[in-house]
C-alpha cells in the first residue's frame, strides 16, 4: 500500500504546458476549418490580362491600331466587363472573340460576361483620327472596367 502512495503525478508546470499546447492546436484546427467553410460561400471577381498584342493597319492619316487582349477570369465569380479605356478616354466600340473564333461587335453600352475559368479575346480599335497625339512607339494605358468596380490595366506599345 505504501508503494502506491509514494508515486508522483505530472508536475503542474508540465500539465499547464500540455493544456496550452492542446488548446492552441485545437484553435488552429477550428480556424482552418471555418476558413474553408467561408471560402466555399464567398465569391470574388478576378480577371487577368494575360497578354496584349498590337498590330498597325494602314498609313497616316487613315491608320489605326488593333490591340488584342487575352483575358482570363481566374476568380470564383462571373465578371461583367462594361467599359474599355485608352489613356482614360472611353473607346466607342470593341469586339470580343472566344477561343472558337466566333466574333461579335458590341457597343460600350452593352456588356461582356466572363464566367469563372473562361478565356476571351478583346479587340480594341484605336483610330489615328480619334487619338492624333499617338504614334508608333508610344505606350498606351489600356483599362478594362467591370461592373464589380474593378479595373484591369495593361500597358501596350503601339507598333
Amino acid at each position: 500500500m505504501r508503494k502506491i502512495k509514494s508515486r508522483k503525478a505530472v508536475s503542474p508546470v508540465i500539465a499547464t504546458v500540455i493544456l496550452v499546447a492542446v488548446a492552441i492546436t485545437v484553435s488552429v484546427a477550428v480556424s482552418y476549418w471555418m476558413g474553408g467553410i467561408s471560402s466555399q460561400y464567398t465569391k470574388f471577381e478576378k480577371v487577368e490580362i494575360q497578354s496584349g498584342i498590337c498590330v498597325k493597319n494602314g498609313t497616316a492619316p487613315d491608320q489605326w491600331w488593333n490591340v488584342t487582349l487575352k483575358m482570363k477570369n481566374t476568380g470564383t465569380a462571373t465578371s461583367t466587363l462594361i467599359g474599355a479605356f485608352v489613356n482614360d478616354a472611353e473607346v466607342d466600340a470593341y469586339s470580343t472573340t472566344t477561343p472558337s473564333d466566333t466574333e461579335a461587335v458590341i457597343s460600350m453600352s452593352e456588356t461582356e460576361t466572363i464566367v469563372s475559368g473562361q478565356t476571351i479575346y478583346i479587340n480594341l480599335l484605336i483610330d489615328y483620327e480619334a487619338y492624333k497625339s499617338l504614334s508608333s512607339g508610344t505606350t498606351v494605358n489600356i483599362k478594362i472596367h467591370s461592373a464589380g468596380g474593378m479595373d484591369y490595366i495593361k500597358l501596350i506599345e503601339l507598333v
